[in-house]
């Protein structure tokens, strides 16, 4: 049996639990994943739905192989308050933090194959001293990775944005020559590594409207991305652009690339949301470890209902598993 994936809970009071419970209802994953998550929070779950699903505590990830194809294994992380589906508890904080760790823990010893997350309430960690803007930085941190970064894929499009987590003021300010640099050449060496591309064909958005319109409308396409742009072909990297937003999205144009570079957060990622929300992963290149999730959040506003869509997390783990397979063979 392979190594399994390492599913952490996410916040309980959102969706979380559900979409662990239809991912393993689906059963068509190439490799078998353990849910670190409460087994009792999970059993509720299950029958408040009327879902058929027997979970199986197991002491170890290795003994998820075992129980897969009858039961949904779990290694127990235990909470510290009750659940109520769409009301976050600080009270539980620690336990979504732990759970990520020890996800983390289990893939740098070879114990689990990929980590795949489940979404978090950012703000109720913050509540209790977390530091970190979100997942990707976190798992940065655990890892040792210097620089981690944030891709979303679909089966249409990959897209990376150079500055993540950040207002659109303090945005300005990030966009580098240095930065654009250090991102694109995570994001080519992963296209390489982990899914076999070599020589992955990159478009690099611009910044204003138009691109700048030869900087008439911002100047940031001249000083900055042109520049850094030239150094990335310098060093054999196929970069194109800088292109208006607006128009690197099309069918014709998506053809053109295997990647396209995004200058901010929604600048990349409405146009994958919007083509493909249901099929979209999250995947953090630069780390150690593989690690992918949902495109989307806790759901709070339907937590509980049995309505949640698991379609997201069900890419994540065919994903993951995916790219662990790649790097196994490698």
């Amino acid at each position: 049996m392979p190594t399994p994936l390492a599913l952490t809970m996410g916040d309980p009071a959102g969706i979380g639990g559900e979409l662990s419970i239809r991912a393993w209802q689906a059963r068509r994953f190439g490799r078998p994943f353990v849910a670190l998550d409460d087994p009792d929070r999970l059993a509720d779950i299950a029958r408040t739905l009327g879902l058929d699903v027997p979970i199986r505590a197991v002491n170890a990830a290795g003994a998820a192989g075992a129980v897969f194809r009858e039961a949904l294994p779990v290694l127990p992380m235990k909470l510290a308050a009750r659940v109520r589906p769409g009301t976050p508890d600080p009270a539980n904080a620690p336990a979504v933090i732990a759970s990520i760790e020890q996800a983390v823990r289990l893939t740098l010893a070879g114990e689990a194959a990929a980590v795949v997350t489940n979404p978090i309430h950012k703000s109720s960690l913050y509540g209790i001293g977390f530091p970190y803007p979100g997942h990707t930085e976190f798992l940065a941190t655990l890892t040792g990775a210097p620089l981690p970064v944030m891709m979303l894929a679909s089966p249409d499009l990959r897209v990376v944005p150079i500055t993540v987590h950040a207002s659109l003021r303090r945005m300005l300010d990030m966009i580098t020559v240095e930065r654009i640099l250090a991102v694109t050449r995570v994001t080519v060496q992963a296209l390489q590594r982990h899914w076999g591309i070599a020589s992955p064909r990159v478009a690099m958005a611009g910044l204003n409207p138009h691109a700048g319109e030869d900087g008439t409308m911002g100047e940031e396409e001249i000083t900055v991305i042109a520049p850094a742009i030239a150094q990335l072909r310098a060093e054999g990297i196929d970069v194109s652009g800088p292109f208006a937003a607006d128009s690197m999205f099309t069918p014709e144009a998506r053809a053109r690339y295997d990647v396209a570079m995004g200058m901010y957060h929604d600048q990349a990622l409405i146009p994958l949301k919007t083509l493909d929300m249901h099929h979209g992963v999250n995947t953090t290149l630069g780390l150690p470890i593989i690690r992918t999730s949902p495109d989307h959040g806790t759901a709070f506003a339907i937590a509980g209902q049995g309505i949640a869509d698991p379609t997201s997390l069900i890419a994540a783990i065919d994903l993951a598993a995916e790219l662990a397979s790649r790097k196994e063979a490698a």
